[in-house]
């Protein structure tokens, strides 16, 4: 044991090599191995790619549609695609778009140029073609002058020459009157670009029995048939001489809702601006319509009541008016009803007249008593002008139905 004041001593020894001693456990330290080894440079992970930035809406928008960029020759053609593709303003929106048209002016501006090749020109808009117009008139009257002309032969001629001779100057004046309305149709704004299906079909059906389906219907009623019925060929020669004034309000309204297009900038705002001008159009042919027949009637001796006329032509109107615009199905649809509803009110009345079924002749039965036998026609062809109506302000608000060749 130590004293106390020998305390110092050991630690006074010690002192000096204590710093002696660090370099040398330093060295030792330096010199021992890891005890955890770092990795080779080859088996480090590599480092994690940056983040890109969020995809671009417009360009995969792009390139699902590449083939309507592509053949397109105006952005309002790629807004009315996209509009038919179900894309509305709202939609756009997430497009980083305010509305359709300015989503498809930046796909328009950004499709790559197209392969060389025989160009494609623009379809002119409709405009003040002076020739143009004054050669689809020309043709939209002769129907009505052949009806007119083999109507004024009939009416000069009576007592004069025989059932035969009246009988082919009938059919040649029908055969004249069908080549003209071909040609009519053929040209200027009454023109279906696709064709118009099976609507020829029905609308012989519906001008037949325009002109001899109340002597038929009045025939059944009294208990007949009972030998040929009288023919009324008032509504035909109204509604060929209608065809010229038909032309013309299609025309306005094709040129009017062209307008619209190039000049709004957002779907709802044209829907909202052509629906009253369809409404215009169809209200401004009524108005020449209507004269027309009364004119009709009253030169053959009817009573200047053509209700029923009035709502084939207006059937007659939008269903051509629409397939004038490439939608032809919604018009062959509503002939099509028209005619099974002609056709099932004599067959009901016929049918009523066996054991047990009388019941079905009643509905028809009521109706002639109330409106005369032009009331089976004038429903018939009012309630499907009326639905086709409807379906036209909306298939016709669209853009796509006016950007077709």
């Amino acid at each position: 044991m130590h004293r106390p004041e020998d305390a110092t001593a050991p630690a006074a020894t010690a002192a000096p090599d204590r710093p002696a001693d660090t370099p040398a456990r330093a060295a030792d330290t330096l010199s021992r191995p890891a005890e955890i080894p770092s990795r080779p440079a080859e088996r480090r992970r590599p480092a994690a790619p940056a983040r890109r930035g969020p995809a671009d809406p417009v360009k995969s928008l792009m390139h699902d549609h590449r083939d309507l960029c592509e053949r397109a020759v105006s952005p309002l053609e790629i807004a009315a695609g996209l509009e038919a593709h179900g894309l509305t303003d709202r939609t756009a929106a997430r497009y980083r778009h305010r509305d359709v048209f300015a989503l498809a002016d930046e796909l328009y501006a950004r499709t790559p140029a197209r392969p060389a090749g025989p160009a494609v020109a623009a379809p002119p808009p409709p405009g003040p073609d002076t020739e143009a117009r004054a050669g689809w008139t020309l043709l939209a009257l002769l129907p009505g002058a052949a009806c007119l002309a083999t109507a004024g032969l009939l009416r000069t001629t009576e007592g004069v020459l025989g059932g035969g001779a009246r009988a082919a100057v009938t059919v040649a004046g029908a055969l004249l009157a069908c080549l003209a309305l071909r040609l009519c149709l053929g040209r200027g704004p009454l023109r279906a670009p696709e064709g118009a299906g099976r609507a020829g079909m029905y609308a012989c059906w519906l001008l037949s029995f325009a002109v001899y389906g109340e002597g038929l219907l009045a025939q059944v009623v009294s208990g007949g048939p009972d030998g040929p019925w009288e023919a009324g060929p008032a509504p035909l020669l109204g509604l060929t001489a209608a065809l010229a004034p038909a032309a013309w309000c299609a025309h306005l309204f094709t040129v009017r809702a062209h307008r619209k297009l190039t000049g709004s900038r957002a779907l709802e705002e044209f829907g909202a601006g052509v629906r009253p001008l369809l409404l215009a159009a169809v209200a401004l042919f009524v108005c020449a319509l209507l004269p027309l027949l009364f004119l009709a009637d009253l030169g053959f001796g009817g009573d200047g009541l053509p209700v029923a006329a009035a709502a084939l032509g207006v059937l007659f109107f939008l269903a051509r008016l629409l397939a004038a615009h490439g939608l032809p199905e919604p018009g062959t649809v509503a002939l099509a009803a028209a005619c099974a509803v002609e056709a099932a009110a004599p067959a009901l009345v016929l049918a009523g007249r066996l054991p047990g079924l009388e019941p079905l002749a009643r509905p028809v039965h009521a109706l002639v008593a109330a409106g005369g036998t032009g009331a089976v026609s004038a429903l018939a062809c009012g309630a499907a002008a009326l639905g086709l109506l409807v379906h036209a302000s909306a298939a016709l608000s669209r853009a796509s139905a006016h950007t077709r060749a």
